[in-house]
């Protein structure tokens, strides 16, 4: 099969050899953890313990509220100390449920539905577990997986591109579980049945490609994908755009397409949701950048301080600059290591130079360099022009709700101009704007 990409996307350095081959080490928290009831997109989750309540590990403490939200479970056994606002990685506060962790690390015990499951069990199991988009957007995977016409999805795309540099989790994931990832596959094809699955990897992991196409040789409904290497490509358009040559925008669906999209890490749990009935509590996630002493990958319980996963890596170097939750495109910048492992908590980065906060901006050259790599075929600079002149009108005109801002156009650009931003909040304008008729 052909290399699969779209037109556009750049090549930044890569970082992922720092810790790629790092089998995952599991995380114990420490005296406590704080755990947020807003780890999705949708409306929080409403509390349901008191403080002094004790809890066990995947014991739900917070439940969903409305179709789009997520349950939250405990991540520890252990007393529920408070129940607060704390701060989160984005740099707002978060109501959040704070557990004094016992060490024990008791567990709910559960009866999963033994085989073969119905569609509505599935769902349901993956409601009831909480699982969310792990690639970054945290949508609730359940209403993913209840589209309009469950007839019309004829592709389900395991997306493990994992195209940000340094992140390495959703590839030791499919290094250490291929099997687990392979079987969650299947299950969201029980739902769909006219839909295929494919598993896009990109190539700059030859031996995880060379391993899942192995061990899916006999499954009829599976195949592997073979991606460039090449920046943006696990957005889900993009990925979309690569398998199928099908293109959505920015008032589709996925499922308009055709198609259902989910992360590695997602697809895992959608199998620990529905055979074992295990909730969502921890994650993969890869602590790398030029100022960790030992880069890793690290299995996280929700709720345990960056803090902690950076003494779990061998601690910084003193010189370090710059911190990241999250890749060095699209990933947030860190202001504290004081704030819990969530959902979304892909990755901890560390720099020893803050190569934006050097960068010298000048005036636009209008040279097009932003428009040669942008993934959606927009005029970046223009946009960022009546971004900054607060013109909505022809922000609107030049297709500026398109932008996935990805960053590729500030990467691109000589004159070291901050176009994503400039784009991305009048993009909030506009949403806001719209909201209010």
């Amino acid at each position: 099969m052909a290399i699969l990409t779209f037109k556009g996307g750049v090549h930044p350095y890569e970082g992922k050899e720092l810790a790629k081959d790092c089998p995952t080490r599991r995380v114990f928290p420490e005296d406590e953890v704080v755990i947020p009831v807003a780890q999705h997109i949708g409306a929080p989750a409403k509390p349901i313990v008191e403080i002094g309540e004790h809890v066990l590990k995947g014991q739900l403490i917070a439940q969903a509220q409305g179709f789009v939200s997520a349950n939250i479970h405990a991540s520890v056994s252990g007393n529920v100390k408070k129940i607060e606002p704390r701060l989160v990685p984005g740099g707002t506060k978060v109501l959040s449920i704070v557990i004094e962790n016992d060490k024990q690390y008791e567990e709910m015990k559960y009866d999963p539905s033994p085989e073969p499951w119905s569609k509505e069990y599935i769902r349901e199991a993956v409601k009831d577990c909480g699982v969310v988009g792990l690639g970054g957007a945290c949508f609730p995977t359940h209403v993913k997986l209840t589209p309009k016409d469950e007839k019309a999805i004829d592709y389900v795309i395991v997306n493990a591109a994992e195209c940000e540099p340094y992140i390495t989790a959703d590839y030791r994931r499919l290094v250490e579980q291929p099997q687990e990832v392979i079987d969650g596959l299947k299950i969201i094809l029980q739902l769909f049945e006219n839909a295929k699955g494919v598993i896009a990897v990109e190539n700059n992991k030859p031996d995880v490609v060379e391993t899942l196409k192995k061990m899916t040789a006999n499954e009829p409904d599976i195949t592997v994908a073979e991606l460039k290497t090449k920046y943006p490509q696990g957005s889900e358009r993009h990925i979309i755009y690569a398998v199928t040559k099908r293109k959505i925008n920015s008032k589709m669906l996925p499922a308009d397409a055709g198609c259902i999209v989910d992360n590695v890490d997602t697809v895992y749990n959608i199998f620990q949701a529905v055979k074992y009935h295990k909730p969502l509590t921890e994650r993969i996630v890869t602590v790398s950048g030029d100022g960790i002493k030992n880069p890793g990958n690290f299995i996280v319980p929700f709720g345990t301080s960056h803090e902690q996963i950076v003494r779990e890596a061998g601690e910084m170097d003193e010189t370090v600059e710059k911190l990241l939750s999250g890749g060095p495109m699209m990933g947030q910048a860190l202001f504290s290591l004081d704030v819990p492992v969530m959902k979304g908590s892909s990755a901890l980065l560390a720099f020893k130079k803050d190569d934006v906060a050097h960068a010298k901006q000048t005036n636009c050259m209008n040279c097009g360099k932003c428009a040669q790599v942008c993934p959606e075929g927009l005029i970046c600079a223009k946009l960022a022009q009546a971004a900054d002149a607060d013109d909505m009108e022809l922000f609107v005109k030049l297709y500026g709700m398109e932008c996935i801002e990805c960053g590729t156009c500030n990467f691109n650009c000589p004159a070291n101009r901050n176009i994503t931003q400039s784009v991305r909040t009048m993009k909030r304008k506009v949403q806001a704007m719209r909201k209010k008729g």
